[in-house]
């Protein structure tokens, strides 16, 4: 899978909601070293400081793209736009990548007048999901327009709650622009390649990440130069090299349910029970997988199985995907104690140095370069992790699902990740 670059695409900044103070610049640029990752969206670049923060500290390069501590950026942002339509509230995330900060700084004060930029570094506006396009393309003919975890109950373009059936439902007759969507933690390509008007577009992945352990948990792999020509060629015109997945079932919102009560409904048991909550009586939350087989005119494939090298390949023109369990977990498991503890970070840092990245580390190393620098142990972990060698308990109305690893390394018992 040569001449590609691994890409996320969706992250966050110090000043989102609900995320990490820790997300500078110098951080970002160390750990997507750390973790393998080519190009990063800035995130949040309509959050004045934010943005003050990048026109200081990022420089543009021949290649359209920006530079920092040996990692190149892009402008990149989320935005919620909330607004109503066809006599419903809906409310839909979008990810938005401009090619230069300057056309970054002509949306945002364009925005200014549809929300409050400063409260939030992913901004809430008063614009469907439509025009948010419109303004962005009005801004710079180039800009590039994902919807962002789309399967998502209350924020996806397709979500149960607040989202549509069909794209052109959305985006009327901006529609044929739409030429890429974000899979979401909920869901993986597997699943999106159901629904038939996803055939001609790329479905792509990227962490969300609001902390810095959590870049690059799924990222995409894009055909071509490391450029804005090549990011935007690849995904305009389905240049995806592979992707790299979460179980979707530890997302948060892959199976139906309503977690106050702790209950979670499959397709067969939602189609048997119904949807209402047997304890309470309430509305279950409609999950990702319920939704898609909704959506789909053909069967979501569960017998995929990821090859010697960890990748599922259905034989089609459809891209590879691998689904991985993160290194800094496979590391708690094996010793026995909590992700953010001293220990796993110690032994994190020293695989990757060795190694030269967690995701070489997870897909490419072989066992018998992973003994040196992680272990025998460890190094079981992952080939078995890599085989999909798991057991999954999934997640459902906002509780994220858990992974059971079992491996000789940990005496053929169960071990649970928390993700």
């Amino acid at each position: 899978m040569a001449d590609s670059f691994i890409a996320d695409l969706h992250i966050h900044s110090p000043y989102a909601f609900a995320c990490s103070k820790a997300l500078t610049l110098d951080n970002l640029a160390e750990w997507a070293r750390r973790k393998g990752i080519d190009l990063l969206a800035t995130g949040d670049f309509t959050h004045p400081q934010w943005a003050a923060n990048l026109r200081s500290q990022l420089a543009r390069d021949e290649d359209g793209l920006y530079g920092y501590g040996g990692v190149r950026f892009v402008p990149g942002t989320e935005i919620s736009c909330v607004y109503r339509q066809d006599g419903r509230s809906r409310r839909i995330h979008m990810l938005v990548l401009m090619p230069t900060l300057e056309a970054a700084a002509g949306l945002t004060r364009r925005l200014t007048q549809y929300g409050n930029l400063e409260n939030d570094g992913r901004p809430t506006v008063a614009l469907s999901a439509r025009d948010l396009m419109a303004l962005a393309l009005d801004c710079h003919p180039a800009a590039i327009v994902i919807p962002a975890h789309a399967w998502t109950p209350w924020f996806g373009v397709y979500g149960s709650k607040s989202g549509f059936d069909r794209l052109e439902e959305c985006f009327g007759d901006l529609t044929p622009l739409i030429t890429a969507v974000e899979s979401g933690l909920s869901s993986d390509p597997a699943m999106n390649w159901a629904v038939p008007e996803l055939d001609t577009r790329s479905i792509v992945s990227f962490s969300d990440a609001h902390s810095l352990g959590r870049l690059g948990r799924e990222v995409t792999a894009l055909s071509g130069p490391l450029s804005w020509a090549g990011l935007s060629d690849a995904l305009r015109n389905d240049g995806i090299a592979y992707t790299v997945e979460f179980y979707p079932e530890e997302g948060k919102y892959h199976y139906s349910g309503h977690r106050k009560c702790g209950v979670a409904y499959g397709s067969a048991a939602l189609e048997q029970n119904g949807t209402q909550c047997p304890v309470c009586g309430r509305t279950l939350t409609l999950g990702v997988l319920h939704r898609v087989a909704r959506l789909a005119d053909r069967p979501i494939r569960d017998d995929l199985r990821p090859d010697a090298a960890g990748f599922i390949r259905t034989g089609t023109r459809r891209p590879p995907f691998a689904r991985l369990i993160p290194l800094q977990e496979i590391i708690a498991a094996v010793h026995g104690v909590g992700v953010n503890t001293r220990t796993v970070m110690r032994e994190y840092i020293k695989i990757t140095d060795q190694i030269g990245g967690e995701l070489d580390a997870l897909l490419r190393a072989s066992a018998a370069d992973l003994r040196p620098a992680a272990g025998d142990a460890t190094a079981q972990a992952i080939m078995q992790a890599r085989a999909g060698r798991v057991s999954i308990a999934p997640g459902y109305d906002g509780k994220y699902g858990s992974v059971s690893l079992l491996t000789d390394a940990l005496n053929s018992q169960p071990t649970l990740l928390e993700c």
